[in-house]
């Protein structure tokens, strides 16, 4: 596969992969690179191609950002491992299903999704700077919660995948109050199960495109450690201001290919 592809292909395939790995460590959305990049550099490929290769990428990435996180901000393993299971088993649930979607629903589930998290986020400037955790002592609601939060978001990242960090990063802030920092921590975390849950269908079915998967999983590994150690050094607010600025750079980009799709 590799061989067939112009250097220039192979060039762009693995800027992406960086760049999406920087993103996706910050404040998830990787995807929302990397993805559009394989449909360019990869048109004749079928849509679970496309989604099976971007999550090879994409756990490569996460892999190490998750671990930078974990050493440097020590997230509470007692809310992220149960939230990264139940993420794992809907992300195994909509991997089956992702073998029935087509490549023209795509843009707009998105763009309806990240328009709501963008206004939702801009209505309350100040969400997320400062963790206050919600449901008091009430362990098991805060649990309850957070696996409600897994299930759903993993089965997105399983059928569709753009913007899943993100989509984590938003519910952990706003449905149980964590800072945007602490969040994209147990995002990594929760986006980790839900990549490997999605390979675990994707793999025996021989949709990955191994060579161009990995490539981009090099681009992944160096930007996700350099995303992770910027966030950490930067804090809530800087996370905060890239989720802000990448939502309204997604839907802009999204809306202007969706339009294109309607007219065509």
């Amino acid at each position: 596969m590799l061989e067939s592809l112009d250097p220039g292909v192979l060039v762009f395939l693995a800027l992406a992969g960086l760049a999406a790995g920087f993103i996706d460590a910050v404040v998830g959305g990787g995807g929302l690179i990397q993805l559009p990049a394989l449909l360019v550099g990869l048109p004749g490929a079928t849509p679970v191609q496309l989604l099976a290769t971007n999550k090879v990428g994409s756990i490569c990435g996460t892999t190490v950002s998750s671990i930078t996180y974990v050493r440097r901000i020590r997230p509470d393993l007692r809310t992220a491992l149960p939230l990264a299971a139940a993420a794992f088993v809907g992300s195994l649930g909509g991997a089956a299903l992702a073998f029935l979607i087509t490549k023209e629903a795509f843009n707009p589930i998105i763009l309806v999704v990240l328009v709501v998290v963008g206004c939702y986020t801009l209505a309350r400037p100040t969400m997320g700077q400062m963790q206050a955790l919600r449901f008091g002592h009430s362990r098991r609601r805060h649990l309850g919660t957070a696996a409600v939060i897994g299930l759903a978001v993993g089965a997105y990242d399983g059928a569709l995948g753009p913007g899943t960090g993100s989509f984590f990063v938003f519910a952990l802030v706003s449905a149980l109050g964590y800072g945007f920092l602490e969040a994209s921590a147990k995002a990594k975390i929760a986006n980790l199960a839900t990549n490997l849950a999605a390979l675990v269908v994707f793999v025996p079915q021989g949709a990955v495109i191994w060579p161009v998967g990995l490539l981009m999983g090099v681009g992944n590994i160096l930007g996700g450690y350099l995303g992770a150690r910027v966030a950490v050094a930067r804090g809530s607010g800087f996370v905060r201001s890239v989720f802000v600025v990448l939502g309204v750079a997604f839907i802009l980009k999204i809306g202007y290919d969706t339009w294109v799709q309607f007219l065509g």
